[in-house]
Protein backbone atom coordinates (compact mmCIF):
# COMPACT_ATOMS: atom_id res chain seq x y z
CA UNK A 1 0.00 0.00 0.00
CA UNK A 2 2.68 2.52 0.96
CA UNK A 3 4.67 1.84 -2.22
CA UNK A 4 1.63 2.89 -4.24
CA UNK A 5 2.10 6.38 -2.76
CA UNK A 6 5.35 6.64 -4.69
CA UNK A 7 3.67 6.04 -8.06
CA UNK A 8 3.41 8.80 -10.68
CA UNK A 9 1.13 7.13 -13.18
CA UNK A 10 -0.52 9.53 -15.59
CA UNK A 11 1.74 12.43 -14.65
CA UNK A 12 3.91 14.48 -16.99
CA UNK A 13 7.24 15.90 -15.86
CA UNK A 14 9.74 18.40 -17.21
CA UNK A 15 13.39 17.88 -16.24
CA UNK A 16 16.11 20.35 -17.18
CA UNK A 17 19.77 19.48 -17.51
CA UNK A 18 18.58 15.96 -18.29
CA UNK A 19 21.26 14.86 -20.73
CA UNK A 20 23.44 13.31 -18.02
CA UNK A 21 24.09 13.08 -14.30
CA UNK A 22 21.34 13.92 -11.84
CA UNK A 23 19.00 15.14 -14.57
CA UNK A 24 19.23 11.93 -16.57
CA UNK A 25 18.84 9.79 -13.45
CA UNK A 26 15.79 11.84 -12.48
CA UNK A 27 14.12 11.42 -15.86
CA UNK A 28 14.56 7.65 -15.63
CA UNK A 29 13.37 7.52 -12.02
CA UNK A 30 10.24 9.50 -12.79
CA UNK A 31 9.58 7.24 -15.78
CA UNK A 32 9.96 4.16 -13.61
CA UNK A 33 7.40 5.73 -11.32
CA UNK A 34 4.98 5.97 -14.23
CA UNK A 35 5.48 9.52 -15.53
CA UNK A 36 6.01 10.66 -19.09
CA UNK A 37 8.85 13.15 -19.41
CA UNK A 38 9.98 16.16 -21.36
CA UNK A 39 13.73 16.47 -21.06
CA UNK A 40 15.79 19.54 -21.89
CA UNK A 41 19.51 20.16 -22.21
CA UNK A 42 22.00 21.60 -24.65
CA UNK A 43 23.27 18.38 -26.24
CA UNK A 44 20.72 16.62 -28.45
CA UNK A 45 22.63 13.34 -28.65
CA UNK A 46 22.67 12.98 -24.88
CA UNK A 47 18.95 13.71 -24.68
CA UNK A 48 18.25 11.11 -27.35
CA UNK A 49 20.09 8.47 -25.33
CA UNK A 50 18.08 9.28 -22.20
CA UNK A 51 14.82 9.37 -24.16
CA UNK A 52 15.53 5.92 -25.58
CA UNK A 53 15.95 4.55 -22.06
CA UNK A 54 12.71 6.21 -20.95
CA UNK A 55 10.82 4.66 -23.85
CA UNK A 56 12.30 1.27 -22.99
CA UNK A 57 10.52 1.65 -19.65
CA UNK A 58 7.23 2.05 -21.51
CA UNK A 59 6.86 5.80 -21.01
CA UNK A 60 6.73 8.67 -23.47
CA UNK A 61 9.71 11.00 -23.81
CA UNK A 62 10.09 14.23 -25.71
CA UNK A 63 13.43 15.97 -26.09
CA UNK A 64 13.87 19.75 -26.17
CA UNK A 65 17.45 20.60 -27.13
CA UNK A 66 18.06 24.19 -26.04
CA UNK A 67 20.51 26.48 -24.31
CA UNK A 68 18.97 26.88 -20.87
CA UNK A 69 21.33 29.73 -20.06
CA UNK A 70 19.21 31.73 -22.52
CA UNK A 71 16.15 32.80 -20.54
CA UNK A 72 14.14 33.23 -23.72
CA UNK A 73 14.44 29.46 -24.30
CA UNK A 74 13.66 28.27 -20.77
CA UNK A 75 9.86 28.28 -21.05
CA UNK A 76 9.89 25.93 -24.06
CA UNK A 77 9.88 22.62 -22.12
CA UNK A 78 6.74 23.59 -20.18
CA UNK A 79 4.92 24.64 -23.32
CA UNK A 80 6.05 21.47 -25.09
CA UNK A 81 4.74 19.28 -22.28
CA UNK A 82 1.31 20.87 -22.40
CA UNK A 83 1.11 20.90 -26.19
CA UNK A 84 2.46 17.43 -26.95
CA UNK A 85 1.69 15.39 -23.83
CA UNK A 86 -1.51 17.17 -22.84
CA UNK A 87 -0.63 18.29 -19.33
CA UNK A 88 2.12 19.16 -16.88
CA UNK A 89 2.35 17.98 -13.28
CA UNK A 90 6.02 18.10 -12.28
CA UNK A 91 8.90 20.51 -12.88
CA UNK A 92 12.46 19.62 -11.88
CA UNK A 93 14.78 22.62 -12.09
CA UNK A 94 18.05 20.74 -12.25
CA UNK A 95 20.12 22.89 -14.61
CA UNK A 96 22.60 25.17 -12.88
CA UNK A 97 26.10 25.34 -11.51
CA UNK A 98 29.01 27.77 -11.46
CA UNK A 99 32.75 27.25 -11.61
CA UNK A 100 34.78 27.97 -8.45
CA UNK A 101 36.52 31.31 -8.42
CA UNK A 102 38.63 33.41 -6.11
CA UNK A 103 37.10 36.42 -4.38
CA UNK A 104 39.04 39.03 -6.35
CA UNK A 105 38.36 37.35 -9.69
CA UNK A 106 34.64 37.06 -8.94
CA UNK A 107 33.44 40.07 -10.87
CA UNK A 108 29.94 41.49 -10.45
CA UNK A 109 29.19 40.07 -13.89
CA UNK A 110 30.32 36.59 -12.81
CA UNK A 111 28.15 36.81 -9.70
CA UNK A 112 25.12 37.95 -11.69
CA UNK A 113 25.66 35.15 -14.21
CA UNK A 114 25.68 32.62 -11.37
CA UNK A 115 22.41 34.01 -10.03
CA UNK A 116 20.81 34.04 -13.46
CA UNK A 117 21.81 30.47 -14.33
CA UNK A 118 20.80 29.01 -10.97
CA UNK A 119 17.83 31.14 -9.90
CA UNK A 120 16.43 33.03 -12.87
CA UNK A 121 16.21 29.85 -14.94
CA UNK A 122 14.20 28.13 -12.21
CA UNK A 123 11.93 31.13 -11.85
CA UNK A 124 11.38 31.49 -15.59
CA UNK A 125 10.50 27.84 -16.16
CA UNK A 126 8.31 27.60 -13.07
CA UNK A 127 6.49 30.79 -13.98
CA UNK A 128 5.77 29.40 -17.46
CA UNK A 129 4.66 26.10 -15.93
CA UNK A 130 2.23 27.49 -13.35
CA UNK A 131 -0.83 27.81 -15.64
CA UNK A 132 -0.32 24.25 -16.86
CA UNK A 133 0.22 22.89 -13.34
CA UNK A 134 -2.99 24.57 -12.20
CA UNK A 135 -4.86 23.22 -15.22
CA UNK A 136 -3.75 19.72 -14.21
CA UNK A 137 -5.18 20.23 -10.73
CA UNK A 138 -1.93 21.21 -9.03
CA UNK A 139 1.61 20.00 -9.13
CA UNK A 140 5.08 19.78 -7.72
CA UNK A 141 8.26 21.78 -8.38
CA UNK A 142 11.66 20.54 -7.21
CA UNK A 143 14.80 22.67 -7.36
CA UNK A 144 18.33 21.32 -7.18
CA UNK A 145 20.23 23.43 -4.67
CA UNK A 146 23.46 22.53 -2.87
CA UNK A 147 24.87 22.14 0.61
CA UNK A 148 27.16 25.02 -0.41
CA UNK A 149 24.10 27.20 -0.09
CA UNK A 150 24.33 26.84 3.69
CA UNK A 151 28.02 26.17 4.33
CA UNK A 152 31.00 28.49 3.81
CA UNK A 153 33.85 27.34 1.61
CA UNK A 154 36.70 29.27 0.05
CA UNK A 155 36.32 29.66 -3.72
CA UNK A 156 32.57 29.03 -3.81
CA UNK A 157 31.28 32.57 -3.25
CA UNK A 158 29.27 32.86 -6.47
CA UNK A 159 28.07 29.26 -6.48
CA UNK A 160 27.13 29.19 -2.80
CA UNK A 161 25.39 32.56 -2.96
CA UNK A 162 23.33 31.47 -5.97
CA UNK A 163 22.35 28.15 -4.39
CA UNK A 164 21.43 29.89 -1.13
CA UNK A 165 19.22 32.21 -3.15
CA UNK A 166 17.61 29.24 -4.88
CA UNK A 167 16.91 27.59 -1.53
CA UNK A 168 15.15 30.69 -0.22
CA UNK A 169 13.40 31.21 -3.55
CA UNK A 170 12.00 27.73 -2.93
CA UNK A 171 10.54 28.78 0.43
CA UNK A 172 9.09 32.01 -0.92
CA UNK A 173 7.65 30.43 -4.08
CA UNK A 174 6.08 27.68 -1.98
CA UNK A 175 4.27 30.34 0.02
CA UNK A 176 3.09 32.16 -3.10
CA UNK A 177 1.91 29.03 -4.89
CA UNK A 178 0.29 27.13 -2.00
CA UNK A 179 -1.94 25.24 -1.68
CA UNK A 180 -2.22 23.87 -5.21
CA UNK A 181 1.44 23.82 -6.22
CA UNK A 182 4.12 22.46 -3.90
CA UNK A 183 7.68 23.75 -4.20
CA UNK A 184 10.62 21.99 -2.56
CA UNK A 185 14.35 21.66 -3.10
CA UNK A 186 17.19 19.25 -2.53
CA UNK A 187 20.50 20.44 -1.12
CA UNK A 188 22.89 18.10 -2.88
CA UNK A 189 26.29 17.08 -1.57
CA UNK A 190 29.16 15.66 -3.61
CA UNK A 191 27.62 13.35 -6.19
CA UNK A 192 29.52 11.28 -8.75
CA UNK A 193 28.45 13.00 -11.94
CA UNK A 194 30.52 14.14 -14.91
CA UNK A 195 31.33 17.31 -12.96
CA UNK A 196 33.33 15.18 -10.52
CA UNK A 197 34.97 12.93 -13.11
CA UNK A 198 38.33 14.53 -12.43
CA UNK A 199 37.89 13.63 -8.75
CA UNK A 200 36.84 10.06 -9.42
CA UNK A 201 39.91 9.58 -11.57
CA UNK A 202 42.28 10.76 -8.83
CA UNK A 203 42.08 8.25 -5.97
CA UNK A 204 43.94 10.47 -3.50
CA UNK A 205 41.51 13.39 -3.89
CA UNK A 206 38.51 11.08 -3.88
CA UNK A 207 39.70 9.40 -0.69
CA UNK A 208 40.12 12.78 1.02
CA UNK A 209 36.58 13.76 0.05
CA UNK A 210 35.21 10.44 1.29
CA UNK A 211 37.09 10.76 4.56
CA UNK A 212 35.58 14.24 5.07
CA UNK A 213 32.06 12.86 4.54
CA UNK A 214 30.34 11.24 7.56
CA UNK A 215 29.03 8.39 5.40
CA UNK A 216 32.57 7.92 3.99
CA UNK A 217 31.54 7.90 0.36
CA UNK A 218 30.30 10.17 -2.42
CA UNK A 219 26.71 10.17 -3.56
CA UNK A 220 25.20 8.58 -6.65
CA UNK A 221 22.82 10.36 -9.05
CA UNK A 222 20.06 7.83 -8.41
CA UNK A 223 20.04 8.76 -4.72
CA UNK A 224 19.12 12.32 -5.61
CA UNK A 225 16.58 11.06 -8.13
CA UNK A 226 14.95 8.91 -5.43
CA UNK A 227 14.48 12.02 -3.29
CA UNK A 228 12.90 13.82 -6.21
CA UNK A 229 10.43 10.98 -6.78
CA UNK A 230 9.45 11.20 -3.10
CA UNK A 231 8.92 14.96 -3.27
CA UNK A 232 6.82 14.70 -6.44
CA UNK A 233 4.73 11.66 -5.51
CA UNK A 234 1.72 11.50 -3.17
CA UNK A 235 4.15 10.15 -0.54
CA UNK A 236 5.60 13.66 -0.26
CA UNK A 237 2.29 15.43 -0.55
CA UNK A 238 2.50 17.12 2.85
CA UNK A 239 5.81 18.86 2.11
CA UNK A 240 6.20 22.31 0.64
CA UNK A 241 8.79 25.03 1.11
CA UNK A 242 11.34 22.51 2.37
CA UNK A 243 14.97 21.90 1.45
CA UNK A 244 15.77 18.20 1.75
CA UNK A 245 19.46 17.62 2.47
CA UNK A 246 20.90 14.63 0.60
CA UNK A 247 24.57 15.18 1.24
CA UNK A 248 26.10 12.25 3.10
CA UNK A 249 25.90 14.19 6.36
CA UNK A 250 28.49 16.84 5.52
CA UNK A 251 28.38 20.15 7.35
CA UNK A 252 31.41 21.67 5.63
CA UNK A 253 32.78 21.34 2.07
CA UNK A 254 34.58 18.04 1.59
CA UNK A 255 36.67 19.44 -1.27
CA UNK A 256 39.21 22.07 -0.39
CA UNK A 257 40.48 24.04 -3.37
CA UNK A 258 43.69 25.06 -1.63
CA UNK A 259 43.27 28.78 -2.31
CA UNK A 260 45.85 30.81 -0.35
CA UNK A 261 45.20 33.71 1.97
CA UNK A 262 45.30 37.13 0.32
Amino acid sequence: MILDRFRLDGRVAVVTGAGRGIGAATALALAEGGADVVIAARTATQLDEVAEKVRALGRRAITVPCDLSDLSAVAAPAETAAAELGRLDIVVNNVGGTMPNTFLTTTPEFLEEAFRFNVSTAHTLTRAAVPHLLAAGGGSVVNISSMMGRSPGRGFLAYGTAKAALAHWTRLAATDLAPRIRVNAIAVGSVLTSALEVVAQQPEIKQRMEAATPLRRLGEPWEIAAGIVYLCAPAGGYLTGKVLEIDGGIEHPNLELGLPDL
